[in-house]
Parts: C-alpha cells; structure tokens; sequence
C-alpha cells in the first residue's frame, strides 16, 4: 500500500507538467477552431500526425532502455545515459540534414508543395524533442518530478504564449485592420497555420537550451557493449512503437490519402479537420494516462524486486481502471457544454465519434498496464509483436471504413485495435509472467461507466439544474459502487495513513 502511495503522490507531482501543462495545450483548441475553418485545421492535424511518428523513430526505444539498464548492476548509470545521449545526438543530427537537402520532395508527397519550410520546422522540432527525452528520463530515474515538471511547464507557457500572441491577438487584429508596429514587426498573415508549428519549435529550442547543461552532464561517447545492449533491446521496442503510433496516428494520415481523389482537397481537409478537433476531445482521458506513465514505468521496475510486487500491479489496474471509465463516465454526461470549446460549430457533427475514441483510449491505458510483464522479462519482441497485430487491424479497418464511413471508420479501427492488443497481451502474459489481474472486476467498472452514461442518453429532461442534478447523481452512483467493491484497500490505505 505505501508504494501505492508512492505511486499516487509521483503521478500527482508529473501531473502538474503533464496534466495540467496538456489541458493548457487543451485550451488552445477553442483558439485555434476559432481562428482556423475545419480545411485549415486539418492541415495541422496531419502535420502532427507525423510527428508523432519521427518521434519514435529518433529515440527508438533508448528511453526505456536507459531505464531497463540504469535500474540494474549490469552497467553502470552514467555510462548508460551517455552512450544513449551520444546516439541520439548523432542520429538526430543525421536526421536534421536529411529532412533539410529533400525538404522539396517530401513536402511534393505531402500535397503542401509551396511550404517547403514545414518540413524544416518539424524535423527541428521532433529532433530536439527526441535528444530532450533522455535528460527528462534522467530526471524520472532520479526521482526529481519538480525540476521534471518544471521544464515541461517552461515549455507549455512558452508554446502557448506564443500561440495567444500571433493566433490570438496578431491574426484577428490584422484580419480586422488594427495593425501596430508590433504586429507589422512580428506578423506576417501569409504563413498562417504556420504559427502552430513555429510557436511549438521555438518551445523546443528553449526546452533543449535548458536541458543543454544536463545533456553533457557526463560528457559523450558510446561504449559498444552498453550501446549494442541498449540497441538489442530497444528494437523491439521501436518496432512495438512504429506499431503504436500507426495505431494512433495512421488513421488521421489514411483519412487524406483514402479521400482525397474522392472528395477533393477542401473535403478531405475538413473531414480530416472535424476529425482532429473532436479527437482532442478524447485526449482528457490521455491526459491521467500519460501523467501515470511518467511515473509509473520506472516504478514498475522498482516494484518488480519486492515481494508483493504481483498483487501490487493487480491493485495498481483496478485503481487505473476506475480513474479512467469516471473520466470518460464525467466527459460523456457533459458533453453538451465540453463541446463548446469546438468553437465553430462546423466542427460539431463529428461529437459522434467522441464515445469510441474515448473508450479506445481506456483500452490503450489498460494495455500500457499490461505491457509491464514483457518489459520486466526482457521479452520486449512481444511488445513488438502486439502492436504490429493492432497495427494490421488498424490498416486494414481504416481502409474498408474510410471510403464508406469517413472518420467513423477511424473512430471504430482505433477502438477494435486497441481491445484486440489487450486480450493478445492479457492471454500470453499470463502464461509467461502470470500477474493475478481482477479481470471481472475491471470490466465491470468499464460496464458500468457505459450503462450510466447510456442511461442519461435515454433520459430527456429539459429544465437544465434537473439534468446537472441527474449528472451529479449518476457521478456519484459510479463512485458509491466503486467504494463498496474497492472498500478493504480503501480501508487498509486510510489506516496506514
């Protein structure tokens, strides 16, 4: 129970950054709906598709495997996170001035042949992103979630500080005909959508400069048997991480390639915009997600040397579980008023699609849960395996959906693929490194999550404080039910408080 405290408090801390810093990155979406029609925000829908791609790619499981061989004897930790930080300074570099010389081509295949510097921004901006993983893993390994916080909030404030600044205040004064010398100065109306991206590099280029200091820490080189066995390791890692963000991501990507000669560039653009938008919706549940994977990865390998350590990850899900079917249970209820950071109601009709993408989220939390018994084995190609099995569903879904359903078919590929990983890795691990999970348990709070939020679907009720009231009382219901079944922990944690 005390390392479930542990747990608890440490993803309470990179909350801060996490949480917190993403919900403000959240309120960009009312800003940039507002400012941007559905064909323009599809433009940077795609773009970040594709980030998160490379982002993969460039640190190709060399933050995990940083963890895996700085929490054991085998290596000593500073050789470790030098050898990692080397790597990923070289091949970054490598990358940069690739991206740069076929700039041209790529943004030709892109569609967006006029703006080549797209390409340049986002090969800086994934680039110096990838070499700034390993110093915040450092600081996570080292258990200092304040300076970690910190610098994520550092650069949240900046990128959206500057996104307030030329989309917020430069954009519609000029659009308006309220210009000054700071905005004939700094703004040029001309490269649009393109203040998302360059208020985002300028973030990263700050983030790095920060992180610079602790980045040469321990100097660089690449010692060949800490790197081959970070590399060996990490592959499969990288694989499983291609394979995840093609679940993630492709869907947005397959959505401009499968329509366009269909619908049209103005077409395919909105879909793919109405699409993006709502998705943003269903990152609130991403949001307690990636806050818990900061601290809970390396806390799973702490964990894994105590006695408990099974009966803890048990709990450990049950809790994760809760958490996010109240989310999705709390995002549902209120939708109606949620949707109304969507701010052009164009955006509106793709609301639909916001349900499925939410309880697909849950799944992906779940399976993240489940991931532990691979990465703690050392059989990280199950990993690897997994996610090319939802990556296959994932490609083959888009493609029969798409044409007939149009972003639904995503909706659904994404929710399909994600269950399909999680039964995949439940059944193997079980039979390889047996983790005692109260299944009946966990699908019943997800159950009950969707039969209460069904049940005020079903409901009409017209005076508005009656249906806030009914929302509260639903709520509540969810919780009551979970403190009965859950109540012996709860029990046992408020003792040893």
């Amino acid at each position: 129970m005390n390392s479930i405290k542990k747990l608890v408090s440490q993803t309470a801390i990179y909350g801060i950054s996490s949480i917190l810093g993403r919900f403000l990155n959240y309120l960009l979406v009312p800003l940039h709906t507002a400012q941007f029609v559905t064909l323009q925000y599809g433009i940077i829908t795609e773009m970040y598709a594709y980030v998160a791609f490379l982002v993969v790619l460039l640190t190709y499981g060399m933050e995990t495997a940083f963890f895996r061989f700085s929490s054991n004897d085998t290596f000593e930790k500073k050789t470790v996170y030098k050898t990692a930080v080397t790597s990923l300074l070289l091949s970054t570099t490598v990358f940069i001035f690739l991206m740069t010389i076929f700039s041209i081509p790529i943004a030709e295949w892109l569609k967006y042949p006029n703006h080549t510097e797209y390409i340049i921004w986002f090969a800086m901006i994934v680039g110096l992103d990838a070499v700034s993983s390993l110093p915040m893993a450092w600081l996570r390994s080292e258990n200092k979630p304040i300076a970690f916080s910190s610098i994520n909030m550092i650069n949240i404030f900046i990128n959206i500080g500057l996104n307030v600044f030329f989309i917020g205040y430069c954009m519609p004064k000029h659009g308006a005909g309220e210009t000054n010398i700071i905005i004939d100065s700094l703004y040029n109306p001309e490269i649009g959508v393109g203040y998302v991206f360059i208020s985002n590099l300028i973030a990263s280029i700050v983030k790095f400069i920060i992180l610079t200091p602790l980045i040469l820490k321990h100097g660089l080189g690449i010692k060949k048997n800490v790197f081959y066995a970070m590399l060996v390791y990490g592959l499969p890692l990288l694989v499983a991480g291609v394979a995840g963000i093609i679940n993630e991501t492709l869907d947005r990507i397959l959505l401009k390639r499968l329509l366009w000669d269909v619908l049209g560039e103005e077409q395919t653009l909105t879909q793919l915009g109405i699409y993006g938008a709502c998705y943003k919706i269903s990152i609130l549940i991403t949001l307690f997600i990636q806050a818990f994977r900061y601290a809970a990865e390396p806390f799973f390998f702490a964990q894994a040397k105590e006695k408990d350590a099974n009966s803890v990850y048990s709990q450990v899900m049950n809790y994760f579980v809760i958490v996010c079917a109240f989310i999705f249970l709390g995002v549902m209820l209120y939708l109606d008023i949620i949707k109304h950071f969507l701010r052009r109601e164009e955006y509106w009709q793709g609301l639909q699609a916001v349900p499925i993408l939410l309880l697909a989220n849950v799944f992906l939390g779940i399976y993240f849960n489940l991931s532990i018994w691979y990465k703690l084995s050392g059989k990280t190609i199950y990993g690897a395996v997994f996610s090319i099995v939802g990556a296959v569903v994932t490609i083959i879904m888009n493609i029969i959906l798409i044409p007939k359903i149009g972003y639904m078919g995503s909706a659904w590929a994404t929710l399909v693929c994600y269950v399909v990983m999680c039964v995949c890795s439940y059944v193997v691990g079980q039979r390889i490194y047996h983790i005692y999970y109260q299944v009946q348990k966990v699908l019943f709070y997800i159950v009950l999550a969707l039969t209460l939020w069904f049940t005020f679907s079903t409901i009409t009720i017209k005076d508005i404080f009656f249906s806030h009231i009914l929302r509260i009382i639903l709520l509540s219901v969810f919780l009551g039910i979970v403190f009965v079944l859950e109540r012996t922990n709860f029990m046992k944690k408020i003792q040893g408080i």
